[in-house]
């Protein structure tokens, strides 16, 4: 039995700790490449004290993927997810929504088909590359997955040179982002994830500082959100963005929450610790976070 959580509009503390934050808006389940269904992650946030808990399975492509969702299964996603929010009503605020990616001009968040969507909000993120204006799996530089795949793909389609994936890639980020359509942000810089293996590459030279800040400029003029997406952070020490760089979203006064981007129940509050703690050390005094359907800045201490 999971015991029901009740709670004011103002925090709860339990323990004197705010639970405000016991919130995660990036996840996936069995409609995507989630490793189980979407009731067993309501049921765990439940359990763990959640507030809030948000779906946004991997969206429909032009191809199909073992793992992005296939649009024929796009209205029993929305009517599953519809079930579970009046279902655990009196206990966990429920949000629907996708991450949606970007791959070009003809296919990305801000495209009618994704804005007409009933969803709360859409998350934007890139983790493809095409190379050819017909958009087919075959066609695509995938930035997740194995390194191996990835540093053939730089052999192949990048003439060895990471500095020319980098830059693709934020380039590409960009555009998203000028394109619209999107509320948050999704694991902006996870482009490093692979690529700081390869040979050559550097945070620290101005082919990939100069994309980075100019994505954290664009943010910021046009209000977004970005996630701290937790989901390497305990198993790979990665954060994404990067935890040197969360200065740099304090400074701009660019709104943050923390997500786990989980794709298995147990993992839905991994890593939050430590990153509400990085939070804290940086100066951060406040998350985003949907309170009865509204995006609010909500206090950390």
């Amino acid at each position: 039995m999971f015991r029901k959580i009740f709670y004011l509009c103002i925090p709860k503390t339990i323990d004197n700790r705010i639970f405000m934050q016991l919130s995660n808006y990036h996840s996936h389940c069995t409609f995507c490449d989630g490793r189980s269904t979407p009731e067993d992650f309501v049921k765990f946030a439940i359990s763990h004290g959640f507030r809030a808990y948000g779906f946004s399975s991997h969206s429909p492509l032009p191809f199909e993927t073992f793992w992005n969702m296939s649009k024929d299964d796009m209205p029993e996603y929305l009517a599953e997810i519809d079930r579970l929010k009046k279902k655990y009503s009196d206990r966990l605020e429920i949000y629907t929504a996708l991450e949606i990616d970007y791959l070009d001009e003809t296919y990305n968040p801000s495209v009618p088909y994704f804005q007409e969507l009933p969803l709360d909000y859409r998350i934007g993120s890139i983790h493809f590359l095409p190379i050819s204006e017909h958009l087919s799996e075959e066609n695509m530089v995938c930035i997740d997955g194995s390194f191996a795949d990835y540093k053939a793909s730089v052999e192949r389609y990048f003439e060895g040179d990471i500095r020319k994936l980098v830059t693709r890639y934020y380039d590409s980020t960009l555009k998203m982002i000028e394109a619209g359509g999107i509320d948050i942000v999704g694991h902006m810089d996870k482009i490093y994830m692979n690529g700081h293996k390869c040979e050559g590459f550097s945070f620290d030279t101005a082919w990939y500082q100069e994309p980075f800040r100019a994505t954290l400029d664009l943010i910021a003029e046009k209000g977004l959100m970005v996630e701290i997406n937790t989901k390497n952070l305990e198993k790979k020490q990665q954060l994404f963005p990067r935890k040197e760089y969360l200065g740099l979203l304090k400074e701009m006064n660019i709104p943050v929450m923390v997500n786990s981007d989980c794709h298995y129940p147990d993992l839905v509050n991994d890593g939050r610790e430590k990153a509400f703690k990085l939070l804290k050390e940086i100066g951060f005094k406040s998350t985003r976070e949907l309170v009865k359907g509204e995006w609010q800045d909500v206090a950390i201490d």
